[in-house]
């Protein structure tokens, strides 16, 4: 009975290793039906285009701005920086070495955003320094 009982916990880790994944591409599947279920019904109904455009401009998720590799630098060096300290304090030379890895990759995202701007004005103002050259 003792053995049974031992093997309990590694079979509910290896279980909900599997649900867990599983249960959130059912919820984002379903998730995402609905929307396509409501855009259908509505679009039944709509007599105009410019309408039916607009509730499609609604429902899209996808960013309009570009993405800004200075921010998105900065916060993974910082946590870079949080995990070797993290390794200094408590885990030892594993997780200086995951921090180190994770800052650089910080560092060089965040050089990007600098080299290649990513905003219209930015694009502007390079495009103009160019063509002053």
């Amino acid at each position: 009975m003792q053995y049974q009982a031992e093997l309990i916990i590694p079979i509910l880790g290896i279980i909900s290793g599997m649900v867990v994944p599983i249960a959130v591409f059912l919820w984002l599947y379903h998730d995402s039906k609905n929307k396509r279920a409501t855009i259908i019904e509505i679009s039944k109904n709509l007599d105009d285009k410019s309408k039916l455009d607009e509730l499609l401009k609604i429902f899209d998720e996808r960013k309009k701005e570009p993405i800004d590799y200075r921010r998105n630098g900065i916060i993974t060096l910082f946590t870079g920086v949080g995990l070797f300290l993290f390794g200094v304090f408590f885990l030892g030379n594993i997780m200086q070495a995951v921090g180190a890895l994770v800052s650089l990759v910080g560092l060089g995202t965040m050089i990007a955003g600098y080299l290649y701007p990513n905003t219209s004005q930015e694009l502007t103002n390079a495009v103009e320094e160019f063509e002053k050259k």
